[in-house]
């Protein structure tokens, strides 16, 4: 475990002591852009989207009932624009037409006929087809979705060889191997058995839900891709079913070993990363320094997400967590090992009063540095009356990096539109960019109310490319792919990935904000497998399809 150096414990005693009213001063080095504050405007209603969430039963709410559920930008039909997926027991399709607007197709394609206890979902073409399939997580179930040509939905679970799971949270769709297929993890979360296992727990004279440790955890499951629409489970056999509790999932290849590590938060038990070694994988959490926080403590992991959120050409991991805990950002030091750099970077005293779930990294004015998005909500209904400081409806948090040689996140939730203020019970987060306008948008899920869709409205937003990756002996989304962009003397690095955050699954392409620049020198995607393209000149402002081993469109 890598604790704080002295230098880093006294920025954040400073970060503590100053709070939000800090004033800030950035290096040289910062975009110009580092200087506005990003706009967002809620837009659910207006879109269309008319889908709530409620919780039934009875209350106060138990560990089942406020899990929550998650969310997808997908384009389910292949026709350039992103589309919406909402999941609940009763899961919603909106078709989007790129201009802001959303048809509920859940009828014509076939979801409406799908029924079960679904919190999440994962989004990916395992058959490569040119069209992305899904997986709905859920308790004692699970659907795998086929997308029959962007058309509908076939539900062939059964057919595939995926087994219901006993309580199915986040998932992702991974090439484990050199077969050019996506695999699916699933995380599975503790042994609950609905109207049998102990509701509620007595907390300071009141009856309310039991926490995470009152239940013995479950593993995730890994399903390897066996190229003919059936999936086999080889968690035992490649030794990747971890620790269990599993609530958030993120893939990443952060070292280039040339597949990607499975990194996994898991609730009040130490965190997973299962890393490639040889033809399976080994934890290597806790060597590695992620397996607790900076002072060597277990946490609530929740949502979870890979981002280099310093430039400095490493993918670093952000962990979402429970109230009053750290919220990690494990600095990837380049040796193998990460340092818990939330104090130094000033987003624990920012983060820490919330119980936070979704959470993802992205640049939201385009000015190259890698922001924090939080989706907030406690999980006891009636906290009010065990603490009279905290909670149940919590708003969302926006952090903002303005980069420089040390970055340091403030917090302009206040000040980037009045749906972030809004008090929810926030769970799933996807980001991605719906209207294509080179300005990433925000979907989030109140688990007690409405969806929530962020529109980008950030005024003087830097330059940009958002790229879509189509692998030929690579999966055909590109799903783990590492790209490197030099554009404006400076090196970008990002990551072809869906997964992360909470329940919920992102916009696939990669989105790479560019500040001032006018131009892109070189792009380099190294592709699951190992084979790596090299373009220059590449123009910006505008959308590429970067196919293996071809020129870009």
């Amino acid at each position: 475990m890598h604790k704080l150096d002295r230098r880093e414990a006294l920025i954040a005693l400073a970060a503590v002591c100053t709070g939000c009213g800090r004033s800030f001063s950035f290096d040289s080095a910062k975009s110009k852009h580092a200087a506005s504050t990003p706009f967002f405007r809620e837009t659910a209603q207006t879109a269309g989207l008319n889908y709530v969430w409620s919780i039934p039963g009875l209350r106060p709410l138990d560990i089942l009932q406020t899990i929550g559920n998650g969310c997808a930008f997908l384009d389910f039909n292949g026709d350039g624009f992103l589309d919406i997926l909402l999941v609940g027991t009763h899961p919603a399709l909106y078709a989007g037409d790129g201009k802001g607007n959303f048809r509920d197709v859940t009828n014509e394609t076939g979801l409406n006929m799908v029924q079960g206890h679904f919190l999440g979902c994962a989004v990916g073409d395992y058959n490569n087809d040119g069209f992305p399939d899904i997986y709905l997580t859920s308790y004692q179930g699970g659907a795998l979705l086929r997308n029959v040509q962007g058309r509908r939905f076939e539900e062939v679970t059964r057919a595939a060889g995926i087994p219901a799971q006993p309580w199915g949270t986040s998932a992702a769709w991974v090439q484990t191997t050199d077969s050019g297929l996506l695999d699916l993890y699933i995380c599975n979360y503790a042994h609950y058995i609905e109207g049998k296992s102990m509701r509620l727990c007595s907390d300071h004279g009141h009856m309310s839900s039991c926490g995470p440790r009152n239940y013995t955890p479950v593993s995730g499951r890994l399903y390897q891709n066996m190229g003919d629409g059936r999936f086999e489970d080889v968690t035992l056999q490649r030794h990747a079913n971890g620790m269990g509790r599993g609530l958030g999932i993120a893939c990443a290849d952060y070292d280039r070993s040339g597949f990607p590590t499975l990194a996994i938060a898991n609730d009040e038990i130490e965190g997973d990363m299962l890393h490639p070694q040889g033809s399976g994988y080994v934890n290597i959490a806790r060597k590695a320094g992620t397996a607790s926080d900076a002072m060597g403590n277990i946490h609530g992991g929740m949502g979870t997400d890979w981002g280099d959120y310093d430039n400095d050409g490493l993918l670093d991991l952000l962990v979402a967590t429970f109230q009053n805990e750290v919220k990690s950002l494990y600095h990837n030091n380049g040796d193998g090992t990460f340092t818990d750099k939330s104090l130094a970077a000033g987003l624990a005293p920012l983060a820490n009063p919330y119980v936070t779930f979704g959470a993802k990294f992205i640049d939201t004015d385009n000015n190259g540095w890698l922001d924090i998005v939080l989706a907030n909500g406690h999980v006891q209904d009636n906290i009010h009356l065990i603490d009279a400081k905290a909670h149940y409806h919590q708003h969302m948090l926006l952090l903002y990096n303005g980069g420089g040689s040390m970055v340091y996140y403030r917090d302009v939730s206040h000040q980037c539109g009045q749906g972030f203020m809004k008090p929810i019970i926030g769970r799933g987060l996807a980001i991605g960019d719906y209207d294509n306008d080179g300005k990433m948008d925000i979907l989030a899920v109140d688990s007690e109310g409405k969806p929530l869709l962020f529109h980008n409205e950030t005024e003087d937003a830097g330059s940009w490319l958002l790229c879509k990756l189509q692998g030929r002996k690579a999966n055909r989304d590109g799903y783990g792919a590492m790209l490197r962009l030099t554009a404006g003397g400076r090196t970008l690095l990002r990551h072809c990935h869906a997964d992360g955050s909470y329940m919920s699954s992102s916009d696939s392409r990669v989105h790479f904000g560019l500040g001032k620049a006018v131009s892109a020198d070189m792009l380099e995607v190294q592709w699951p497998g190992g084979h790596i393209d090299k373009w220059t000149n590449l123009p910006v402002n505008r959308q590429l399809l970067l196919v293996e081993g071809k020129p870009p469109v």
